[in-house]
Order: C-alpha cells, then sequence, then structure tokens
C-alpha cells in the first residue's frame, strides 16, 4: 500500500489501548488512526477514521466485540477484522470468524506477531494465533450440521474454485495457490472473489472454516 496502515483500536481497557497505540506507532507503515472504548463506538470511529485495519476486544460493557464485528463487516467496503482477545474458547473463536473476522490473536501474543498480523491481514491473508488454529479447525468439523451444509455449499462451486478452497484451507497464498494450481495470481484472485460471492462469504477465513466443515482439510 502506498499509504500507511490505518489502525482502529476497540478495547473498555484505556492502558490496553494506550499500550496497542504505543507499539504500533513505532512500527514503520503503521500508525494508529484512531481508538474506541466499546463495541458500539465503531462504526462513528470507522466513520471518522477510515481505517484499514481494526483490532477488536470481545468483552465490552455495550456491545461486544462479535456483534460489533458482525455489524462492520455487513457494510460496504468495511475494513479487515483482527480479534485481539485474552478468551479464547471454542465458542468465541468461531463466532467471531463466522462474524467475518479475518484473524483471531490472544492478548498474550508478542508484539512482533500483532504487527506481522495486521501487515497479513491487510493484505488479504486471514491469521489466527498458532496455539488455537488445530483446536479450532477440530471444533469447526465436528458441529452438528455443519458437514451437511458445508457439502451442500461447495457443490454449487465449480470443480476449479473447489480446487482453490482447498488449497486456501491448506493456508496457501495467492501466490502459492497459483505456483501449485499452474495459473495467474489474477486468475486465483477472480477465482477468490467468485467463491465469496456464490457462498455469501466474507474472507478467506471463512472459505477455510467451511472446507473444514466439509472435511476436506
Amino acid at each position: 500500500m502506498s499509504h500507511p496502515l490505518r489502525v482502529l483500536i476497540v478495547d473498555d481497557d484505556a492502558l490496553v489501548r494506550a499500550g496497542l497505540s504505543m507499539m504500533l506507532d513505532g512500527t514503520g507503515g503503521i500508525t494508529v488512526a484512531g481508538e474506541a472504548a466499546d463495541g458500539d463506538e465503531v462504526p462513528a470511529a470507522v466513520d471518522a477514521h477510515a481505517p484499514d485495519v481494526v483490532l477488536m476486544d470481545l468483552r465490552m460493557p455495550r456491545v461486544d466485540g462479535i456483534t460489533a464485528t458482525r455489524r462492520l463487516r455487513a457494510r460496504v467496503n468495511p475494513p479487515e477484522v483482527i480479534v485481539l482477545t485474552t478468551f479464547d474458547s471454542d465458542e468465541n473463536i468461531l463466532h467471531a470468524l463466522r462474524a467475518g473476522a479475518s484473524g483471531f490473536l490472544l492478548k498474550d501474543t508478542p508484539p512482533d506477531q500483532i504487527v506481522h498480523a495486521v501487515r497479513q491481514v491487510a493484505a488479504g491473508d486471514p491469521i489466527l494465533s498458532p496455539r488455537i488454529t488445530r483446536r479450532l479447525m477440530d471444533r469447526a468439523a465436528v458441529e452438528a450440521g455443519a458437514y451437511q451444509r458445508a457439502r451442500a455449499a461447495l457443490a454449487r462451486l465449480s470443480p476449479r474454485e473447489n480446487e482453490v478452497v482447498l488449497a486456501i484451507a491448506r493456508g496457501g497464498s495467492n501466490a502459492d495457490i497459483a505456483a501449485e494450481l499452474f495459473m495467474s495470481v489474477p486468475t486465483v484472485k477472480a477465482h477468490v472473489s467468485s467463491v465469496l460471492t456464490k457462498l455469501d462469504l466474507d474472507n478467506r477465513t471463512q472459505i477455510a472454516l467451511l472446507a473444514h466443515d466439509a472435511g476436506l482439510a
């Protein structure tokens, strides 16, 4: 991107906001565009500051982070959302990702990994805290009714689109998928866009979850 990545920090703890602000503002290519203290402040903060990425807490007094994420991702051209929380239950992870979050990190994640996550999500690649990834996928695979729903959804895709879905579920970037499937990166991007549209999904994380629900990865 030609301009610094703009980040909005949403957390009801002023000390957490201050710490994240200090860390991110000291990083080249990233600027903290604004802060919000509760989920109900997110729409106005996004309108005022036009962030590329929102760091979203889960537990807040008035509007929780999952609800705020779902409302935000329903907007036109929304920013990407990374949930940053101390609460790593399976329910929280799944609800956040299904609400449209592109990442889920714990607050004890090292600063350099948080910075990397902001850059990666802004570039269109989802990210999860490594220690919760396997738990998440195991839970997604056994969720009641998920298998049948996922299989029915994927049946609406072309064979090539299903190959792209499987590659995304394995963690491939657009460049990785292009090399694996012998196509150009723009063609991969076109297939990803088509999958998102056909399945009414928000991002690549939800594509990966669907593939795991279907037992493909």
